[in-house]
């Protein structure tokens, strides 16, 4: 029997969660449930629904490191099979154009009626759509629609220039390429290093992650990007010292569908990068058909140097490379470029804070 919940107004009482993906778990289109699945503070993730990998554990089908949390077949099978009953369902999937894919609506369904809050990040919002209110008002479950705005916009005034904490920014080459998965990896590295840094969220899959500084950048209107940026950095800085402000990126500097971070350098005052690349890929993610290749990393860090910003580390993004071929990628694109190449998920991201040390020193001589 499929589980039930006491309905609640307030979804924030039960914090455990369940994931959708829909059979694309293993696909760069879960990115959303990729990064829940490495970490969140604002949820606690039971499990995962794709029927392809059900049985397996979800870390493990990720990147190969067991996390203890479930894959399922199906909602009736993941509430018979664990040992509490999840009172969020969170759409994993994001994709270009944020629109939901017919498949999981029947799940959505489901997921409502059985009294389970639906948190979506996606672009086209669940709580207007006819099928999912009614099933929302029957049952008394919550739809949140996490890139709906909920507060008044900010116009970028020019405070930031007054912050004094260092600010670095990950950008990337393509959409979906692990620039999120580094900045935290980044923080994480910092503060074992006993420097002070904090992350900058700049979409949904941050926010559910539970950073505490940020906004959602592609749901924001394109007149306040620069101030909710600015917003964002100001309020993080006057919270608590910091000696590094870590600002996640969008998108890449030429993406044709949505280019993306002169913001972070220009308006966010950002003085490095950390470029982040995926050899394993020739052409943007999603554009095959349009022969739209990504952009020699060497001219990206051309750019990233004209905008006002210094390019202190390569990350990779191993998709698609075997081990050694990734390891040869490494080295060459260090041997071209003359800056150090990093794999954040492979060996962590210890081995670039003296590069770290050496900016903030940089910054306070300024």
């Amino acid at each position: 029997m499929l589980c039930t919940r006491h309905a609640t107004k307030d979804h924030w009482v039960d914090h455990t969660a369940i994931i959708a993906t829909n059979g694309q778990l293993a696909t760069p289109y879960a990115k959303t449930a990729h990064g829940l699945i490495r970490g969140s503070s604002r949820y606690e993730i039971l499990g995962v629904i794709d029927s392809p990998t059900a049985g397996k554990d979800a870390g493990e089908v990720l990147d190969g490191v067991h996390r203890a949390v479930p894959i399922f077949a199906s909602l009736q099978a993941a509430c018979a099979g664990l040992d509490r009953k999840p009172g969020n369902y969170i759409i994993g999937y994001a994709a270009p154009g944020g629109q939901l894919p017919e498949a999981y609506r029947g799940g959505i369904v489901e997921a409502l009626e059985a009294g389970l809050t639906v948190v979506s990040g996606m672009h086209q919002f669940l709580s207007e759509d006819p099928e999912f209110a009614e099933a929302a008002r029957k049952s008394g479950a919550a739809i949140y629609d996490v890139r709906k705005r909920k507060a008044p916009l900010h116009f970028w005034n020019g405070t930031v220039l007054s912050v004094g904490v260092p600010r670095l920014a990950v950008l990337g080459t393509d959409c979906a390429v692990g620039k999120r998965t580094t900045a935290r990896i980044l923080v994480e590295t910092c503060l074992r290093h006993n420097l002070r840094a904090e992350f900058i969220s700049t979409g949904q899959t941050g926010w559910l992650q539970g950073a505490r500084h940020g906004f959602i950048l592609d749901a924001t209107l394109n007149d306040f990007v620069c101030g909710e940026l600015e917003h964002a950095i100001v309020s993080a800085a006057a919270e608590r010292a910091l000696d590094l402000l870590v600002l996640e990126g969008q998108s890449a500097l030429r993406h044709p569908a949505g280019p993306c971070g002169a913001e972070f350098i220009v308006s966010g005052g950002a003085r490095a990068v950390i470029l982040q690349h995926a050899p394993g890929r020739s052409h943007f993610e999603g554009y095959e058909k349009f022969g739209l290749r990504i952009p020699p990393v060497s001219e990206e860090i051309q750019l990233i140097r004209l905008l006002g910003a210094q390019t202190l580390a390569i990350a990779l993004n191993g998709e698609r490379l075997s081990p050694a071929a990734l390891r040869k990628e490494q080295a060459r694109l260090a041997e071209e470029t003359g800056v150090p190449v990093v794999l954040p998920l492979e060996d962590g991201l210890d081995a670039l804070v003296p590069q770290i040390r050496s900016f903030l020193s940089e910054e306070a001589a300024a």
